[in-house]
C-alpha cells in the first residue's frame, strides 16, 4: 500500500480514506486490554478484573509518553514531506530514533525500580495488590515494542500510508486472543498469562512493521550521513516530540490521579470503572484517531503552504466529528447495560449499575472530547504544540480538581468524579476556539516554510 497525497483531491474523501485504517488500528490496539479484561473478568474473577483495569490506567500513562514522542515526530515529518524536504525528513527520523530511544530506556528504568511506590500512590487495595503487581511487572517488558510500533507507524502515516500498520496490528490482535485463551484457560497461568500474551502480541506487530518499512520504503532508509545530526535537527524534533509527549503524559497523569481517587471507593467501584472506561475509550477512539489523521492532513498542507485547504479541512473535520459523536452517544446510552454485561457475569449487579451510571453521564458528551482531539491535532500540525499542552492542562486540571472537590461532597461521592470529565472537555474546547479566533488565523497567514 503506497501513500495518499493529502494536499490534493477531495478533502472529505482524502480524510476518510486516510482515517479509516487508523481507526481500525486504534480499535485493534484497544483489543489488547479488552481481551485481557474479558477473559480475566469472566474466568478469573472480579478482583482480577479490578487489578487489570487499574493496571491499564497506569500502562496507558506510561505508553502515552512514548506515543506522544512519536506522534510529535510524525507531525514534523508530515510538514517536511508536504514541503518536499526529504533530506530534512530523514535527519528528523534519525533524531527521533535517538530521542525516543533514550526516553524509553529511562522510562523502563523508572517503571521497573519504582513499581511498588507507584502502586502505593495509586491507593491499590491490599486484596488485589499482588495480582496487579504481577501483571504490571510482565506487561512493562512490552514498552520497547510500543516504541518500535508507534515510531514506524508514525513514519508511514506522515507520508500518507495509514493502512499498512493496520494489517500488522490485526495479526498481533489475533495472536493476543489465541495466546490469552491458551495461557489463561489451558495453561492456568492466571493474570500473568494474560500479561505474557499481551507482550508477545505487541512484539509481533512491532518487529514485522519495522521489517516492512525497511524493505518496502528504501527512500526512507537511513544512510550514514543522515545520522550526522546538528543541534538544529535535535531542537526541531524535540520541540515537537517533547511538547506532544508532555501533552499526552499530562493527559494520562490526570487520568491516573482520577484512577487513584476511584480506587479509594473500593474494588466494586474500581471494577465498574475498569469496564466502563474500556467501553468509553472504545466509543470515542474513532474520533481520537480522526484527530490524529486530521493532524497529518493539516501538517502536509501547512508544509505545502495550502492554507485555504487547511481551513476548508477544519470545517469539514469538525462537522464529521460532531455527527459521528452524536451517533455513538446514542448507541452507548441506549445499550449501556448490554455493553457492561459483555464483561461481567450475572453475580455483579452492583458493578453493572455503577458502570451504567458512568456511561450515561459521559456518553452524551462525546462530541466534546471529539472536538478536543481535533484541536490537539490542529495546533500540533501548525507548529504550535505548546497550545496542545495548554488545552490538556485545562481539560485534565479541571477534571482532577472537580473530581476531588465533588467527590468529597456528602451525597455526591463517586458521581462527582463521573461529571468532572465532560466538564473538563467542554471548557477546554472553549479555550481552544477562543485562542484560534484571537491568534490562530493570523499565525497561519504569517507562516512560511523554511
Amino acid at each position: 500500500m503506497r501513500s495518499i497525497n493529502l494536499t490534493k483531491g477531495n478533502i472529505t474523501v482524502s480524510l476518510v480514506r486516510f482515517t479509516l485504517p487508523m481507526i481500525g488500528g486504534a480499535l485493534m490496539q484497544q483489543c489488547y486490554n479488552i481481551v485481557d479484561t474479558l477473559i480475566v473478568g469472566r474466568f478469573i474473577g472480579a478482583d482480577a478484573l479490578a487489578a487489570v483495569g487499574s493496571a491499564y490506567a497506569l500502562m496507558v500513562f506510561v505508553t502515552s509518553i512514548i506515543i506522544g514522542l512519536t506522534m510529535g515526530s510524525g507531525a514534523l515529518l508530515a510538514i517536511q514531506y508536504g514541503g518536499g524536504r526529504m533530506d530534512a525528513m530523514k535527519r528528523s527520523i534519525a533524531a527521533s530514533v535517538v530521542l525516543c530511544g533514550a526516553v524509553t530506556i529511562a522510562l523502563g528504568i523508572v517503571v521497573f525500580t519504582g513499581l511498588h511506590p507507584i502502586l502505593r500512590f495509586m491507593q491499590v487495595p491490599q486484596e488485589i495488590y499482588g495480582m496487579m503487581y504481577g501483571y504490571l511487572k510482565i506487561v512493562s517488558y512490552g514498552i520497547v515494542f510500543t516504541l518500535i510500533y508507534n515510531l514506524f507507524a508514525a513514519i508511514l502515516r506522515s507520508v500518507g500510508n495509514s493502512l499498512t500498520p493496520l494489517w500488522f496490528l490485526a495479526l498481533s490482535v489475533i495472536a493476543n486472543v489465541v495466546l490469552d485463551i491458551v495461557f489463561v484457560l489451558y495453561c492456568g497461568w492466571g493474570i500473568e498469562g494474560a500479561a505474557i500474551a499481551t507482550v508477545v502480541a505487541q512484539g509481533i506487530a512491532a518487529l514485522w512493521l519495522w521489517l516492512f518499512v525497511t524493505v518496502r520504503y528504501p527512500e526512507l532508509r537511513l544512510r550514514r550521513d543522515d545520522w550526522r545530526l546538528s543541534g538544529r535537527d535535535f531542537n526541531e524534533i524535540a520541540s515537537f516530540s517533547l511538547l506532544t509527549c508532555v501533552q499526552q503524559s499530562v493527559m494520562n497523569f490526570g487520568i491516573l490521579m482520577v484512577q487513584g481517587l476511584v480506587n479509594s471507593f473500593g474494588p466494586a467501584v474500581m471494577a465498574a470503572f475498569a469496564v466502563a472506561v474500556k467501553i468509553d475509550s472504545f466509543a470515542y477512539m474513532p474520533v481520537q484517531e480522526f484527530g490524529n489523521a486530521f493532524s497529518t492532513f493539516v501538517a502536509q498542507n501547512f508544509g505545502a503552504g495550502e492554507i485555504g485547504r487547511v481551513r476548508a479541512g477544519m470545517r469539514k473535520g469538525f462537522m464529521l466529528t460532531v455527527t459521528f459523536s452524536v451517533i455513538v452517544s446514542l448507541v452507548v446510552c441506549i445499550f449501556s447495560r448490554e455493553l457492561m454485561m459483555m464483561f461481567l457475569n450475572g453475580d455483579a449487579d452492583g458493578i453493572v449499575e455503577e458502570g451504567i451510571r458512568y456511561l450515561r453521564i459521559e456518553g452524551p458528551f462525546y462530541f466534546g472530547i471529539g472536538m478536543l482531539f481535533l484541536w490537539y491535532g490542529y495546533y500540533r500540525a501548525v507548529k504550535l504544540p505548546s497550545m496542545s499542552v495548554v488545552l490538556t492542562v485545562v481539560s485534565l486540571g479541571l477534571r482532577v480538581a472537580f473530581a476531588y472537590m465533588l467527590a468529597s461532597i456528602p451525597g455526591v461521592g463517586v458521581v462527582g468524579i463521573w461529571w468532572s470529565i465532560p466538564i473538563g472537555w467542554l471548557i477546554a474546547d472553549g479555550v481552544a476556539l477562543g485562542y484560534y479566533r484571537l491568534r490562530g488565523c493570523q499565525y497561519e497567514l504569517s507562516y512560511s516554510c523554511d
